[in-house]
This record gives structure tokens, sequence and C-alpha cells, in this order.
């Protein structure tokens, strides 16, 4: 093997890499609930649009999503090499710069804010760009390194998506944007407490102020019950609305059902602090599970009705 084959060889094995960590920097598991609830809101929407214009917004959505990550990995980059769970991603490993990643997020923003312009309208448009915004400067700028409250404020730039998607096909907003909203809103402290229960340490050591850190884990404990408790009144709300029936009802009380008894399940755990809490991290998939679940029973109903 001579010097340019291993030379070509190593181009290639560092431009994949290269893309690879372009790709982790856009926080891909995150994004694909992001791109599934704003399909959701899109698909519940009344009107119609061309399904060109379908895959563009979902496609500037995602975009969108990706950028505010990519400025908040470039942001928390003392963050993430601090913590377990993060040291990992394409900045601490070396695999991507700071300016690369910010670079990144600030073109990728543009084209998302471009696209959803060109193909819908300024209500989407104008939602796209306060998501963004809101997730960069309130939450990751502000919010996370100051307050225990950082995932219930910033939670807000999570739940918008689905609104996106319904501004997209018709302009306006009506009562079932908002019961998605209020239900992501409320499912995003429980999801993220539980997390912070099981990475107990992690946040310690890297200084970020999650609720077992400064208030305490038992008290953690009781808060996700009782914001699951909201969660589950606000699941609901969708049924209120007259486009909303029986079969998502009768899912959204098996999840709740479920979600609720693993809550005060994981309430009841004894505290070990020396070894991590396995039942948070089970409560923490268990509510992924969960959204996605119930945004899956909204697009059931609506095209099986009873």
């Amino acid at each position: 093997m001579n010097i340019k084959t291993l030379t070509e060889g190593y181009s290639h094995n560092f431009f994949i890499r290269k893309l690879q960590g372009y790709y982790e920097l856009m926080k891909p598991r995150v994004m694909s609930l992001v791109i599934f609830t704003a399909f959701v809101g899109m698909f519940l929407a009344p009107g119609q649009i061309e399904y060109i214009n379908y895959i563009i917004v979902i496609l500037a959505i995602a975009i969108g999503a990706g950028s505010s990550a990519s400025i908040n990995m470039w942001f928390d980059e003392d963050i993430d090499r601090a913590m377990e769970r993060t040291k990992t991603r394409p900045i601490p490993l070396g695999i991507v710069s700071k300016n690369e990643a910010l670079v990144l997020g600030i073109i990728t923003g543009i084209i998302s804010l471009l696209l959803m312009q060109w193909f819908t309208n300024p209500l989407a448009t104008s939602l796209l760009l306060f998501t963004i915004l809101f997730y960069i400067f309130i939450y990751t700028f502000w919010l996370k390194r100051t307050t225990a409250l950082n995932i219930v404020i910033g939670g807000a730039a999570g739940a918008i998506p689905p609104v996106i998607g319904w501004t997209a096909v018709t302009p306006e907003i009506s009562f079932l944007p908002i019961s998605m909203f209020l239900i992501i809103f409320f499912w995003t402290p429980p999801h993220f407490w539980a997390l912070s229960v099981y990475r107990f340490h992690d946040y310690e050591n890297a200084q970020v102020p999650m609720l077992p850190n400064v208030k305490s884990i038992d008290d953690t404990k009781k808060q996700i019950v009782y914001y699951t408790i909201f969660l589950i009144i606000f699941s609901y709300s969708p049924y209120v609305d007259n486009n909303i029936g029986l079969i998502y009802f009768f899912i959204a009380s098996i999840l709740n059902f479920f979600l609720l008894t693993n809550s005060i399940k994981l309430r009841k755990t004894k505290e070990n602090k020396s070894k991590p809490n396995k039942e948070g991290l089970k409560f923490f998939a268990l509510s992924i599970f969960y959204l996605f679940s119930l945004f899956s029973a909204l697009v059931i109903d609506h095209l099986i009705k009873i």
C-alpha cells in the first residue's frame, strides 16, 4: 500500500467523520420528536397544501431545530466535556470545532427560515424564528445555567413545533394546536427531571442547576408526580375539540394510567446517591413512548372517526 492510497483513505475517513459530526451536532434523536409532532400538527390542520410543501416544511422545521441544537453545543462545550452523558459529542471529541458548530447553526437557521417563508406564510415563519431564538437566547444562554426552572420555561421552545406545523397549512391558531402545545409543555419537565434524577452526579459535576441539585432528589420526584398529573389533565384537552373523538380518549386514558403509576413508582424509590436511580431512566424512556403514542393517537382518531 503506497502513501497516496493511505492519504486518500485517511481523507475519506476524515470527511465521513466530519459529516457524522455535523449530523450529531443537530441532535437527531431530539429532532425526530420535533419532526413527528410538527407532522401531526400539519396533518390535523384544516386546509390543504401540496405534498412537496409538506416535505419542505418538515425539512425546514428539522433544520431549524438542528440549528438551535448546534448553537447549543457551541455554547455548552464546557458542560458537555464535564458530563458523562455528553462527553462523546462531536466538539468534546474534537471531531468538530466550536467555530464550525456556530457557523453550522447560523447557516442552517437562515436556510430553515428562508424555506419556511418561501413555501408557507409569515405566521409559520415567525413562530419558527421565535422558537429558534427562544431556545438559543432564553434557554441556552440564560435559563440553563441560572435556574432550576430552566426546562420548565425553556420547554416552550420544544412545545411549539406542532403549532408551526398547523400554521404552515392554515395561517391561524385555534384550540387544537394550543392543546398540543400544552401537552408537550407539561410533558417536558417530568421527562427531563427523571433523567436528572438518574444522572444526578452528572449535572452536579457540570454545575448545571437542575432541580435535584438545587432542591433535592426527593423533592424532584414529588414534582414529577405533580407535573404528570398536570400533563394528564391537559392530555384530554384535544377531546374537547369536536374533531377529536373516543379513540383518542381511550388510548390517552391507557397511556395516562401507565405514566401516572410509573411516576408514583419512581416517587416511592429509596435514594442511594452512590448508585444511579434506574427508575428515573425507565420513566425517562417511558415518557418518550408516551408522547409519541399520544400524538399517534391524534392521527389515528382523525383517520378513524367514532
